[in-house]
């Protein structure tokens, strides 16, 4: 049986007067895709966002690969492994693709294995190297994502946070970002992945949990989350 890497329990973050987390409870078993979806305010970035430590948690916990890391500083969870991919890309624009990707290495030493990692990334996304030079600014939408998900693999993820990876994206390239997260899970990476469009983020996960305002509505394998009527009501459109 697979141990959890990651482990979320009664996570409560407010904003102000309002209670945006109210006491999530999920686990992440080592080797999965975990899709958390709901609609637009549920909580799904603020969940990624209180796992990174990028905003204050009011209470709760949050351990991963068997450590308490509740408080420990972003870059102190970034070196352990626990990388996020956060939404709307936020690459480095003035930058070159080349070192946007060298960014993603920052916490790492092993200059052997750094080199061996950015040519990974190039297999899983060939088009970074032929825009290796280019500022990131410059790269379309689809590019910039492909960027993104390479930055974050730059820095040898135990477990990607990946937020709204298809977001303002055309559809044909929403079929390969997928396909992409799916082999990078399949060579060994743990995903968890928000995502609008539920129903792709379904038929890669291995589980879902759906948020609805702050808190999880309902929970399960994905493919039997899929063929549930309620769920097809209000997330799959029918």
């Amino acid at each position: 049986m697979s141990e959890n890497i990651l482990e979320v329990k009664d996570l409560v973050v407010n904003y102000g007067a309002i209670r945006a987390l109210k006491g999530i409870s999920f686990n992440v078993e080592s080797g999965e895709i975990i899709s958390l979806i709901g609609s637009n305010g549920a909580g799904k970035t603020t969940t990624l966002h209180s796992i990174s430590n990028l905003i204050k948690k009011n209470s709760g916990k949050v351990i991963f690969d068997g450590v308490d890391v509740t408080d420990l500083p972003p870059d102190q969870i970034v070196k352990r492994g626990l990388i996020h991919v956060p939404e709307g890309r936020r690459i480095f624009a003035n930058l070159s693709v080349k070192d946007n990707l060298e960014m993603g290495a920052f916490t790492r030493n092993d200059r052997s294995k750094i080199k061996e990692d950015m040519e990974h990334v190039f297999e899983l996304f060939p088009r970074m190297k032929e825009r290796l030079k280019q500022l990131a600014g410059t790269l379309s939408g689809g590019e910039q994502q492909m960027l993104a998900m390479g930055r974050g693999l730059m820095a040898d993820p135990k477990l990607l946070l990946l937020d709204e990876p298809s977001m303002g994206l055309a559809p044909i390239l929403v079929d390969e970002i997928f396909e992409i997260i799916k082999k990078i899970n399949d060579e060994g990476t743990t995903i968890l992945l928000v995502e609008q469009n539920a129903f792709k983020a379904m038929s890669i996960a291995d589980r879902v949990y759906i948020l609805e305002t702050g808190s999880v509505q309902s929970s399960g394998l994905s493919q039997d989350m899929i063929n549930d009527p309620a769920v097809k009501k209000a997330y799959l459109g029918g």
